[in-house]
């Protein structure tokens, strides 16, 4: 078995990329935005394509699994890994080149969604998927995932935008992928010949197919030959399972001149999702639902009502036409951009607030995304929250509601052996009520760990068999981040919870669900996280990493030297203290007042640097200058002293010379 000290030096010796085992690396890496933690040996930032090639050959030569990792926002865990995470945002992250006529861009796994969107718009163009994390989730991660995002009701989701992908196997094998056959692995094309009564019947529900059927390798029906063979189609929504894809050629659509957005007001939750599916006729760019209880205080800025329905028209006269074929308790449109998007803000921002709810108690991820067909919608919403009710839990469900997908964060307890049975009997009920629909465990945001153990409930014996063995055509050797979808791993295991100590600082730093807005670049309006991350790009110096370092100082496995963690200490360096997290994050992450506890733990008993006198001491020292009026003396040799990044005053001008 390979040390993890040989594989490093093997990594370094193979890439041009930084390789990392480091302690700080390998704590950053291991949680995304789930409930789940599990511990890499290493962190490889791949430079290009052959960097990627090379450290899958070393690993799978070394018997190490990989994962791919983008902008880590996946919520059911499959963004961590226990080999070696493939950073694929540092380098791997550019816009190769856009083609206006042919509505077309070629992109690398690690480029942030909002910089394509903000490269294409001048064109009048955009990519259709947009999640709400737009602002840092990659076009890798998108793959991975199958994203679809607000808009998808009328763009479809990332598998409809992708026309070609490059994708390196476990091995370091190479793959051109597009439709027919020509890249496709060995062995593919008879595993799909020989299962093409499964393909055309086996992955649909008792009500047919639908948008958003994400779970498992659901898209292996565009390998039918009447589809197409869609080999690049197919991969997607794979979640790092099957390769790495180091090069994406995506579809573009065009963006209406000026949308406007109808906002609905319904009596309730149920009204306004019985209401969707008639509102698809209109052929609505958005369909978003969202009721009280989410909403909170907000709902003074929305229609009269006690749920609401967001659906953008491409101009003011579809919305209008839309209104009078409405039978809603109150109506907006709003034309503005200025409005649209404040209103937007509500929604976007649902991943985070979804997670705090009234009264202050935290709700987690897990079942972030169940979908079922639009018309079953209000029905299973019913049967929804008489669920949680009969388990004694809470959340707050929202979500694409023309294409029946629904988003909800809830009060699980995850830390005590009866609260993670009782999470595990839920899961195990909410799969049959979502499969009785007709739905998918997975709507958007794949299954990673958090339900792939439950996809048996969903697809028959015959589909789950071709599951694996698609995963093995691709992967013989299972290299490729190992216990998702495919011989998962339990839903119940790898909590990231059940490693800290029962404290409230404890309970604080978990506080942190990686919804990574503090990743963010974006510019403008009264957003000021982080600082620190948007000067230096590294994960360490964002509210997240940081939040993520002080987990793992307080688990002890990877951080081991607690309160004195010089990791810890040198990712809050850069802290501002600003508290501009307080104030953005949208779980209320308070980054400076951990700084604080942090910092007087960690020079508990021991001599401060010389700077925590002088700047602690500041009041005493200003009493004794003004007790013995020194004031004048000392802001002269204040002025006079040579501070880092101060230029010294210039020498006084030479005597002009004798006449």
């Amino acid at each position: 078995m390979t040390s993890p000290g040989e594989l490093e030096r093997t990594l370094r010796a193979n890439l041009r990329g930084e390789v990392d085992f480091g302690a700080a690396a390998r704590a950053l890496a291991t949680m995304d935005a789930s409930n789940y933690r599990r511990v890499p040996v290493g962190v490889v930032a791949p430079y290009d394509a052959d960097d990627v090639a090379a450290a899958l050959r070393v690993c799978a030569d070394a018997g190490v699994p990989v994962v791919p990792r983008g902008g880590a926002t996946s919520i059911a865990g499959q963004a961590t890994g226990t080999g070696v995470v493939l950073d694929l945002t540092r380098h791997m992250n550019a816009l190769v080149s856009v083609d206006p006529a042919a509505r077309t861009a070629v992109v690398q796994p690690g480029l942030v969604l909002d910089r394509l969107r903000d490269a294409v718009r001048p064109y009048g163009l955009a990519f259709g998927p947009d999640p709400s994390t737009h602002s840092r989730c990659t076009l890798g991660g998108m793959i991975g995932n199958n994203a679809c995002g607000a808009h998808s009701v009328a763009w479809g989701t990332t598998a409809d935008s992708v026309a070609e992908l490059a994708v390196t196997a476990y091995g370091g094998a190479s793959h051109r992928l597009g439709t027919g056959w020509a890249g496709a692995p060995a062995g593919l094309r008879e595993l799909v010949a020989g299962n093409l009564a499964v393909l055309r019947t086996g992955l649909y529900g008792p009500f047919g197919d639908f948008s958003r059927r994400i779970s498992g390798y659901g898209g292996l029906d565009a390998l039918l030959p009447e589809r197409g063979t869609g080999l690049a189609r197919a991969f997607c929504g794979s979640e790092g399972t099957l390769g790495v894809v180091t090069e994406a050629v995506v579809r573009l659509v065009e963006l209406p001149a000026a949308p406007v957005l109808a906002v609905l007001g319904y009596a309730d939750e149920t009204a306004a999702a019985e209401a969707a599916a008639g509102l698809l006729p209109y052929r609505p760019l958005t369909l978003e639902g969202m009721a009280h209880d989410l909403v909170g205080a907000a709902a003074a800025d929305l229609p009269r009502g006690g749920a609401w329905l967001f659906a953008e028209l491409p101009d003011e006269g579809a919305a209008r036409a839309l209104l009078r074929g409405v039978d809603a308790v109150d109506a907006r449109l709003v034309t503005d951009p200025a409005g649209q998007r404040a209103l937007w803000r509500i929604r976007e921002d649902a991943a985070g607030t979804a997670t705090r709810l009234p009264g202050g108690a935290m709700a987690w991820p897990g079942w972030e995304d169940c979908a079922v067909p639009p018309a079953r919608l209000g029905a299973y919403l019913r049967e929804f929250r008489a669920l949680l009710a009969a388990h004694g839990l809470r959340g707050s469900p929202y979500g694409h509601f023309g294409e029946g997908c629904v988003h909800v964060r809830i009060d699980f307890d995850l830390v005590t052996r009866e609260g993670v049975a009782r999470y595990r009997a839920f899961s195990e009920e909410l799969a049959d009520l979502v499969v009785a629909h007709g739905g998918s465990l997975s709507g958007e945001h794949g299954d990673g760990q958090a339900r792939a153990e439950l996809l048996p409930r969903m697809y028959g014996p015959d589909a789950i068999a071709l599951f694996g063995a698609y995963k093995d055509v691709w992967d013989p050797a299972g290299g490729m981040n190992p216990g998702m979808l495919v011989r998962p791993a339990r839903l119940d295991e790898n909590l990231r919870f059940a490693v800290l100590p029962d404290t409230p600082f404890a309970t604080e730093v978990a506080r942190c669900v990686g919804v990574a807005k503090c990743r963010s670049t974006e510019t403008g309006g009264a957003a000021v996280m982080c600082p620190s991350y948007r000067a230096t790009g590294e994960e360490r110096h964002s509210t997240r990493g940081r939040a993520r370092l002080l987990h793992e100082m307080l688990a002890g496995e990877i951080v081991t030297d607690g309160w004195r963690s010089a990791e810890v200490a040198g990712a809050l360096d850069l802290c501002l203290g600003c508290k501009g997290c307080l104030s953005d994050c949208p779980v209320g992450v308070d980054m400076a007042a951990y700084k604080a506890e942090f910092l007087h733990r960690h020079w508990a008993g021991r001599i401060r640097p010389l700077a925590h006198y002088t700047l602690g001491g500041l009041p005493v020292w200003l009493r004794l200058i003004a007790r013995l009026r020194l004031a004048a003396v000392v802001n002269a040799a204040a002025r006079r002293l040579p501070l880092p990044g101060r230029t010294p005053p210039p020498p006084p001008p030479p005597p002009p010379p004798p006449p």
